[in-house]
């Protein structure tokens, strides 16, 4: 298997609409907050069938699906997923997420043979493109059988769910609602932890390099990363605090930071982290030593086989600055003692995370004769009173290293209802359509259904998806025969939704 254009990508594959409209969507550009081009096509789509299309002030989209012949009394059933995708790819990708559509792959899994598609050294943008595919499938293909159904797609969901939050009781009529927004076939999700950005921010002088210092660069690079939710368990090496922990082998007292970044998202595990620094003459042979000593922690600790510690000399303009050795000490005191990864298990659901941070993003910048360096992280917590306790606890850290403490895009987490409804149906569905029961979860990862409910209220909602792997990272795929499971059992429960008796 190789690489194909968007046009192939879904020649063999089944369901064949299914892979053609999420061929077409990934050819569009969608990055967070610039989904005009996939909007405008979700509406050909809608208009090309005769649907309505309404779209509210912020670009959410509500396709209204007239039901089939003789459904027309049963109640409203909403299919949500998301526009937007995560923009990551590799160092040496040049692709334009602005610009350029996926390349996509079609290839076959190393360790399971299953077909997958992936992109080329890229995020895929199943996440949550292939929902938004199955959506439309749904309501476009002659033999399903639904009642009148609401295609709800929302902006803007990857950098702090602002479609979501704008939503309105009165922007769509059903209140049963399948978020196609999960990513384990098999798992029904019901529940999903809240979160909220916070960031840290230090304003420090600007001063001349010691005396015949020693310039040097320090990169990470060849993390996995990850969905700073979904594989947050792994314990996956994260590009931050593995420079820190690199820089903080050197002597400290005479260590001058000149620049710094990492991670590119808030929801990813940074991949990636370099930082340009200043210290007394033979640091770069002494950090060439930490660089492979942290490379072999690494490689032991969270079992990334391709990471890489690097350390070079780089020349300086004629009046290099960096922020003294007492403000580069507190900056990387503070990267060392913020925790980045689980933070507690539920205490009542084996195996769920309950509590999370994940150190997202860094980056410095000159401002006049300051240095401002700008830490990102997003907590996460199923428990509103652990995640209060977490804000508190890293804040405080912050303020401690001399930091400004801010805090932004807050949204809910969504209650599990196991009494639900929708799930008693989607668990009778699962169980006579592939002989197994689903399994029923909660996700520590933001879904919309917790916005959703607390902003419309009264609604009964499950969340299902096919197999995606390495979301939020070149490494996403997604399995082709998952794909082709989920459609199927999406087809039958829509069917269930609307003929209960005759599934019992």
């Amino acid at each position: 298997m190789g690489l194909v254009s968007h046009h192939d990508a879904y020649a063999d594959l089944e369901p064949r609409s299914v892979w053609q409209y999420f061929a077409e969507i990934a050819a569009i550009p969608r990055p967070s907050k610039h989904e005009e081009r996939v909007r405008a096509y979700v509406r050909e789509v809608a208009q090309r069938q005769g649907f309505g299309v309404r779209e509210d002030q912020v670009g959410n989209l509500v396709i209204e699906v007239p039901p089939t012949e003789g459904r027309g009394s049963e109640p409203v059933t909403v299919l949500q997923a998301h526009l937007d995708m995560v923009c990551e790819k590799n160092a040496a990708s040049r692709h334009d997420f602005t610009h350029d559509g996926m390349r996509l792959i079609v290839d076959g899994d190393s360790s399971s043979e299953e077909r997958i598609v992936r992109a080329d050294g890229t995020t895929l943008g199943a996440d949550n493109g292939i929902g938004v595919a199955l959506a439309l499938a749904a309501a476009t293909s002659r033999d399903v059988i639904h009642g009148p159904l609401d295609l709800l797609f929302t902006v803007d969901e990857e950098e702090g769910m602002c479609g979501a939050k704008a939503l309105s009781a009165a922007f769509f009529r059903g209140r049963r609602l399948l978020n196609l927004d999960s990513e384990e076939e098999g798992t029904l999700y019901i529940g999903c932890a809240g979160g909220c950005d916070l960031n840290l921010t230090w304003t420090l002088d600007a001063v001349p390099l010691l005396h015949n210092a020693e310039v040097c660069r320090v990169s990470i690079t060849g993390l996995r990363g990850g969905h700073s939710g979904v594989d947050i368990h792994e314990g996956r090496g994260n590009a931050i605090k593995l420079l820190a922990r690199t820089l903080l082998r050197e002597d400290r007292h005479s260590l001058q930071l000149m620049d710094v970044s990492g991670g590119s998202k808030r929801n990813a595990i940074p991949r990636e982290a370099t930082a340009v620094f200043a210290s007394s003459a033979g640091s770069h042979e002494m950090l060439r030593k930490a660089g492979a000593d942290v490379t072999l922690e690494a490689m032991g600790e969270s079992f990334e086989p391709d990471v890489a510690v690097r350390i070079e000399r780089v020349r300086t303009d004629a009046t290099p600055v960096g922020i003294g050795a007492s403000d580069t000490e507190r900056v990387l005191a503070a990267l060392a003692s913020l925790p980045s990864g689980v933070l507690g298990m539920h205490p009542k659901v084996a195996g769920l995370v309950e509590t999370s941070n994940n150190i997202s993003t860094i980056m410095a910048k000159a401002q006049g004769s300051h240095i401002v360096i700008d830490l990102g992280m997003l907590p996460r917590s199923s428990s509103a009173s652990r995640m209060r306790d977490s804000l508190d606890q890293l804040g405080a850290l912050g303020r401690l290293t001399g930091a400004k403490v801010s805090t932004g895009n807050a949204y809910p987490g969504w209650s599990p209802d196991p009494d639900s409804p929708t799930l008693a149906i989607c668990r009778r569905v699962h169980q006579q359509l592939f002989g197994v029961e689903p399994k029923i979860a909660s996700i520590h990862a933001g879904l919309e259904c917790g916005i959703i409910g607390e902003r419309v209220g009264n609604m009964d909602m499950v969340s299902l998806g096919p197999t995606i792997r390495g979301a939020h990272s070149p490494n996403e795929r997604v399995y082709v025969p998952s794909v082709e499971r989920t459609w199927r059992y999406l087809v039958a429960l829509l069917m269930a939704l609307v003929q209960p008796a005759a599934t019992s």
